[in-house]
């Protein structure tokens, strides 16, 4: 059994495989619990589990946290699609014709290594300090890697796919929309699913300026007046949202992709 669960690409049964995950996370509340009731780190630093518990408790029923989730959700949602509107048809078309790919990649390429925190000055200065400069904050942190790994989807189409409809009498808008797309598509949700990830991870970045309201605000707000309790709750929720969406789009791929299902999805 042993020699099963340390062989590369072995599949194990469901149930120790689930039960590897609890492990690892009562591991990580048990150190988090030795540091914080054990007297190691500062209160300061490092508030105990049952403190954040309490203030998140708290906040759901005395503060403003639902609300918060919501504009937050909001904000990473609006920018998102946005940035999938305009990702994937670009990233296919990229990877399907050279001349898209030779126009736009290097562009994509080039910008994407820029933070997308760089960009808020110019933000603020050319649309504001509204809603539209935050999600905007969501679109160039995630537009320019969803572009190029839908681009990357899209070239690994078998040739032999292509050839044999044109073979067939296909023209190339019938190419595009019944072989390209359809082929591409468990692909270009998994992409979706990744980098709707990234996008949580950019809303504090989004929400530090100019923000009133959000859970990125929260962190910020509660930083100044040293409340790491109120901190780690709002960092802990973002995780949870982004687990979430995660987890929808995993119920997506396994509903609509179940004959080409990949291991953990």
């Amino acid at each position: 059994m042993l020699a099963k669960i340390f062989t590369p690409n072995k599949e194990i049964p469901k149930m120790l495989y689930t039960s590897a995950g609890f492990v690892t996370f009562l591991l990580f509340l048990a150190f988090w619990s030795v540091l914080s009731y054990g007297g190691i780190v500062n209160p300061l630093f490092l508030p105990t589990p049952t403190a954040v518990l309490f203030t998140g408790i708290d906040l759901f029923v005395n503060g403003d946290l639902l609300s918060d989730i919501g504009i937050s959700f909001s904000r990473v949602l609006v920018g998102f699609l946005v940035a999938a509107a305009i990702g994937i048809p670009l990233g296919i078309l990229m990877g399907s014709l050279k001349i898209m790919e030779g126009a736009f990649e290097p562009i994509i390429g080039f910008i994407r290594y820029m933070p997308a925190s760089a960009f808020i000055p110019l933000l603020i200065l050319w649309i504001g300090l509204g809603e539209a400069e935050k999600m905007s904050v969501i679109f160039l942190g995630t537009f320019f890697q969803l572009t190029l790994m839908i681009m990357d989807v899209t070239k690994n189409v078998q040739n032999e796919l292509i050839d044999v409809s044109y073979t067939l009498g296909a023209n190339k808008v019938q190419v595009f929309t019944k072989v390209i797309l359809p082929a591409s598509l468990p692909g270009i949700v998994d992409t979706l699913r990744i980098t709707f990830g990234w996008a949580w991870t950019y809303l504090v970045v989004a929400e530090i300026v100019g923000a009133s309201s959000g859970l990125g605000y929260m962190i910020m707000h509660a930083s100044r007046f040293l409340q790491p309790d109120k901190i780690i709750v709002g960092i802990l929720i973002i995780g949870l949202l982004g687990l979430m969406t995660d987890l929808i789009f995993k119920a997506i791929y396994r509903a609509s992709f179940s004959w080409m299902r990949k291991d953990g999805l």
